[in-house]
């Protein structure tokens, strides 16, 4: 049998971090996927998708990312069910998270989509650093990872995290 869930979508509200009884961490959270289509009125729709995870990672997605963040999800889904206050029993279904993935870097959120990650989901490098000449002015085949003994600067906008 398997069960297993990966989701890319954007955080409908700020997660929800919580501590158990026994003080470990849990979040709960909603992500929004879009459709890969339109409905009949030429618009995409979006499904809501309850999620929860455990531990550390809860930490670190309270702490890090907020309402409107790009997440990826990776886990599994899971249905209990609890007995409510008003008496009647009442059926869950939510996806329990192994790992969650930051897609955007926090500098980059608010900014719409206007960051380095497009629309197709991929990482687009700095193309101004291509074609870079070494000082005789003919391109360089050097290895670009090769040890100069000098401080790499790279902006956090570079970063694909």
């Amino acid at each position: 049998m398997l069960n297993r869930v990966v989701l890319v979508g954007r955080l409908t509200r700020d997660p929800d971090l919580r501590y158990t009884a026994s003080g470990v961490a849990v979040a709960n959270f909603t992500v929004a996927c879009n459709r890969p289509f339109t409905n009949q009125q030429g618009n995409r729709e979006a499904d809501f998708i309850n999620c929860v995870v455990w531990r550390r990672p809860a930490e670190n997605l309270a702490n890090y990312m907020k309402k409107g963040s790009l997440i990826g999800v990776d886990g599994r889904i899971q249905t209990r069910s609890y007995e409510g206050q008003d008496g009647k029993m009442v059926y869950v279904t939510e996806v329990v998270a192994d790992s969650v993935q930051f897609l955007e870097t926090k500098s980059s959120q608010g900014r719409g989509n206007q960051d380095a990650f497009s629309a197709g989901g991929g990482f687009q490098p700095n193309r101004n650093q291509n074609n870079q000449m070494n000082q005789s002015g003919n391109q360089s085949n050097d290895d670009i990872f090769k040890d100069s003994g000098e401080p790499i600067d790279i902006s956090d906008d570079d970063l694909p995290f």
